[in-house]
């Protein structure tokens, strides 16, 4: 039978992390990683696993060698929100394609939603003036592509009811009548009922009343 081998803490080095819990640790098999402690699973002390002469339990071990892996997941998901605004869905799956473990990315995700680095509200809002600036579709359409990418739909309804100013929705509102035009058919009733299930708000709607002549089929 054979005897269980546990490897030794042989060196601990505080990185000087703003927080104070980011550590360099060397273990006797020749490892050698980084460490935040918020990492570490929550049933262990941190800071006592990293003892120099401590000899580490296979448990203790995983648990330390879990936290490493955390720490390069959140790496990644640094760099790549340095790139650009990440939703939370999207992070999670670019992060899983680099290879990180499932458990690891949900704890990383976790905790830069915690620190406001990763907002699915300001990644909504963000993908939305693009879009505006871009093209003209109804807010039904928006939030519609919102929730394919992963957005709560409150928060996308939210993100879409800041950004959206009246302007920009009654430009929208013209732009959609001018390409809907040839199927827009019955009274203005049924017409406005219509809009305000692709979305648009009852003031931009209220403005059909003074620009009937030009858009809407007479009857």
């Amino acid at each position: 039978m054979h005897k269980e081998k546990h490897v030794q803490v042989v060196s601990v080095k505080s990185l000087g992390s703003p927080q104070g819990e980011a550590y360099r640790i060397g273990l006797s098999d020749g490892s050698l990683f980084s460490i935040k402690s918020v990492y570490v699973p929550s049933e262990y002390y941190a800071e006592a696993l990293w003892v120099v002469g401590k000899v580490l339990s296979s448990q203790e071990e995983g648990a330390l060698r879990f936290a490493a892996s955390c720490v390069r997941a959140e790496r990644q998901a640094l760099d790549l929100v340095a790139r650009a605004e990440q939703s939370s869905r999207g992070l999670s799956r670019k992060l899983k394609q680099r290879g990180h473990a499932t458990s690891c990315v949900q704890r990383v995700l976790a905790r830069l939603i915690e620190q406001a680095i990763v907002s699915d509200s300001r990644y909504a809002q963000m993908w939305l003036r693009s879009r505006l600036a871009r093209r003209l579709e109804s807010p039904r359409y928006l939030i519609a592509a919102l929730c394919h990418r992963g957005i709560d739909r409150d928060i996308a309804q939210e993100a879409l009811t800041e950004v959206l100013d009246l302007d920009t929705e009654l430009a929208m509102l013209n732009r959609y009548l001018e390409k809907k035009q040839p199927i827009l058919t019955g009274s203005l009733t049924n017409i406005r009922q219509k809009l305000k299930y692709e979305g648009f708000s009852s003031p931009v709607i209220d403005l059909l009343e003074e620009r009937e002549e030009d858009y809407l089929p007479r009857t």
